[in-house]
């Protein structure tokens, strides 16, 4: 048995991260992505933060793995004509140009639509392809802005903070991967394809839901809320050994049940009758006791071995990991989340692997591709081109 999307050719002109992200997880699940770039150049991200000259950057890496490369100048005749032949293959294009860039360049989705009806066109803008702000260019930190995504985070008395996860970039990838497999699967029953789009300020506020309902509750803005989740006291990070930044275990006992299986788990007994801790609104009250009650016994531990211990005991819990943790936890090399790739120009790194796991059909991890790559294969396999007629495309510069 072939992979969930064996048999799916996906043309992929992105780049950075939004996108890549988004056809990424198609190629794990089993799709044909073929990552087309500007000969001699490539996707901006093979050298944005290189941390080696030698190299393509981490940054490509991370978000381009189990993709077969083509270098294709779409500003020449025949690279435009190259591409439209294979638009023609194709089940998705797609695309995160600014505004306007892929009209100007004739792959706009009304051109590739008439080429073959049954095409998903995809497209991740930063502010949609209508609506008032939808000619303003964004990235990471301008998604999170303008979808309310900083003024909810960080502390009530502090300026707005940057989210440390990319939920502006590959949340809007992981958005549009459901519309390509929704306008994928509705096809099946028109034979039309359509286009697919997410905004990634649309994405942002998507992922805001929780806090636009307090909003409407408390009638205005919602305050930032540090690291307190709702009413649940305790509900935050309290210090463990170590004294580094993360060195911190996250608590959240939501309900009395929950507390009193700490309050055990902890060997403080005699806790559970003092009227300071007896209630949740009793706790409420007092949440610098609470605090203090939880922190002399973490403190006193390791944060790993205190998730532990109150993970083991049924009280929601998880030691505050920072990226070294990440690469060395047992549970998601167990999981496959952290796996080992390998490069042609830079032998094995780790890298994240695919998050959606389908018992049917795992994910093999491949290397992500050097520039062009797999230029004269595809070439040859879709279109049929021979030796002689790929030599005389590279002497023209149009591959």
């Amino acid at each position: 048995m072939g992979q969930a999307l064996t048999g799916t050719r996906v043309l992929d002109l992105t780049h950075f991260q939004a996108g890549p992200s988004c056809t990424q997880i198609l190629a794990w699940l089993g799709a044909d992505v073929i990552k087309i770039e500007q000969p001699g150049k490539g996707d901006a991200n093979r050298y944005n933060n290189k941390d080696r000259e030698d190299t393509d950057s981490l940054n490509f890496l991370a978000m381009n793995s189990n993709k077969r490369g083509l270098t294709l100048n779409l500003k020449t005749g025949q690279g435009l004509e190259i591409f439209q032949a294979l638009v023609k293959t194709a089940d998705v294009l797609m695309e995160n140009f600014g505004p306007g860039t892929a009209e100007r360049m004739g792959v706009g989705y009304e051109a590739m639509r008439e080429l073959n009806p049954r095409l998903v066109y995809a497209s991740v803008k930063g502010f949609g392809t209508y609506g008032p702000n939808s000619d303003y260019k964004c990235f990471e930190p301008i998604a999170q802005a303008t979808g309310g995504a900083m003024s909810v985070t960080g502390f009530p008395e502090a300026e707005p903070l940057l989210n440390g996860a990319a939920i502006g970039d590959s949340g809007t990838g992981m958005h549009c991967v459901a519309g390509i497999l929704a306008a994928l699967l509705q096809r099946q029953a028109t034979g039309k394809g359509q286009r697919v789009e997410v905004s990634m300020q649309d994405a942002v506020v998507n992922l805001l839901r929780p806090r636009i309902r307090e909003h409407q509750q408390i009638g205005g803005p919602v305050p930032a809320s540090a690291n307190q989740t709702g009413t649940a006291v305790p509900s935050g990070i309290f210090k463990t050994t170590g004294g580094g930044r993360a060195d911190y275990v996250f608590v959240h006992a939501a309900n009395q049940q929950m507390w009193e299986a700490m309050i055990r788990a902890m060997g403080k007994e005699e806790t559970l009758d003092d009227p300071m801790f007896a209630s949740p609104e009793a706790r409420r009250k007092h949440v610098k006791e609470v605090t203090a009650l939880i922190e002399g016994w973490t403190s006193q531990r390791d944060k790993q071995d205190a998730a532990r211990i109150l993970a083991g005991a049924g009280v929601p819990c998880g030691p505050v990991n920072d990226t070294g943790d990440l690469l060395a936890d047992p549970h998601l090399r167990e999981r496959e989340m952290i796996v080992e790739s390998h490069y042609p120009t830079r032998g094995a790194f780790l890298t994240a692997g695919c998050p959606i796991k389908l018992s049917d059909s795992p994910v093999v991890m491949k290397s992500p591709p050097t520039l062009g790559q797999h230029t004269d294969e595809i070439l040859e396999e879709v279109l049929g081109y021979d030796p002689d007629q790929l030599g005389q495309l590279r002497e023209e510069g149009v591959v």
